[in-house]
């Protein structure tokens, strides 16, 4: 058995894909699986994910499948993967090969010791090609390092400094056997990998590295502002698949610093949903505004004050033309300061 599986989700890559393979290559470690899901490019991907395969035979593996959005390419991804550990890397991005290293010399050590691990958590770095600056997203202070811990040995819950899919490396068997299936021609999907297994995550440790190189500077990027605001559809679609994932009440009933955690992550969502929909400034995405928070209510109108009172305490997801204009305004603040975009 390998002891990681990296899942490469690939559509119409043939402009970054090899940069984003060959950072995992680095060492030519066996212990190393790498997915690369083909899924139904037009242009030269499938062709270089196979020529990646013929040259490293025994650590890539191509699998081709016809288009059906990033969520199907994590799903192949899920089912082919032999390693004992599995993470996702979008196809423009990459990974430090000093972190990757690291990395993998920990989770060596977990399996050896037996030691059923959850989920590793890592820094992740914001690359913005065009001016060549970097934002580091540490996790320090948030959770205790060079342990093993549970969820309510967290050392804070920061809103701001919150895990992502691209600082997570999940145990394979626990994403199966909490059923993780991604919706197919759906955006976003990245925010499921990350929350729906959570409530399964017992045991977590946080390896205090930059691995994940996240990057900022595409046009058709999915994060690029305006393709976001073009597709609010999808975004509102996940929100609500998030909603509907959980009984949050139960999980915060069971362990209190997880529940806390995954409301904020929730409320973080429906901020950012709302902040787009204000970004979009039409009559339609006013209407939407009304029916995603109406849609929480009706739902449960305890985790809707919640929700209600974490964006407000932010600025965020005001009403009205006057909270519009207040929500774009710190929204642009706060993305001049963290750069995610």
């Amino acid at each position: 058995m390998k002891i990681i599986s990296f899942v490469v989700p690939c559509y119409n890559s043939q402009e970054y894909m090899e940069k984003c393979i060959n950072s995992l290559l680095v060492n030519n470690d066996s212990d190393i699986e790498i997915i690369i899901v083909d899924d139904g490019s037009t242009d030269n991907t499938a062709s270089i994910a196979d020529k990646f395969e013929a040259d490293y035979p025994d650590i890539i593996k191509t699998v081709h499948q016809t288009n059906g959005g990033h969520g199907k390419g994590v799903n192949t991804g899920l089912k082919y993967a032999t390693g004992e550990f599995f993470k996702v890397i979008d196809s423009d991005d990459w990974v430090d090969p000093k972190a990757l290293e690291a990395v993998l010399t920990a989770l060596r050590m977990f399996v050896s010791s037996d030691i059923a691990l959850d989920m590793m958590i890592t820094n992740y770095v914001y690359e913005h090609v065009a001016d060549g600056k970097q934002n580091i997203i540490s996790y320090t202070g948030v959770f205790p390092e060079n342990k093993v811990f549970g969820w309510e040995d967290m050392i804070r819950i920061d809103p701001i400094r919150y895990i992502i899919m691209h600082s997570v490396t999940y145990r394979t068997k626990l994403l199966r056997d909490c059923g993780l299936v991604l919706p197919e021609h759906t955006f976003y999907v990245d925010n499921l990998v990350l929350y729906h297994p959570l409530p399964y995550v017992k045991r977590m440790f946080y390896l205090n590295v930059d691995f994940y190189r996240y990057y900022i500077g595409r046009t058709d990027q999915s994060v690029n502002e305006k393709v976001m605001i073009g597709r609010i559809d999808q975004q509102i679609k996940i929100t609500n698949i998030l909603l509907d994932d959980h009984d949050l009440n139960s999980i915060k009933a069971d362990s209190p610093k997880l529940g806390k955690y995954m409301i904020y992550y929730l409320s973080i969502i429906y901020t950012i949903t709302s902040t787009l929909l204000a970004l979009d400034n039409t009559p339609q995405s006013d209407q939407k505004f009304v029916e995603l928070w109406q849609r929480l209510k009706d739902k449960d109108n305890k985790l809707y004050k919640k929700i209600r009172y974490f964006s407000k305490a932010f600025f965020m997801a005001l009403p009205g033309k006057a909270g519009k204009r207040v929500s774009k305004a710190i929204y642009k603040i706060v993305r001049r300061v963290y750069k995610f975009n």
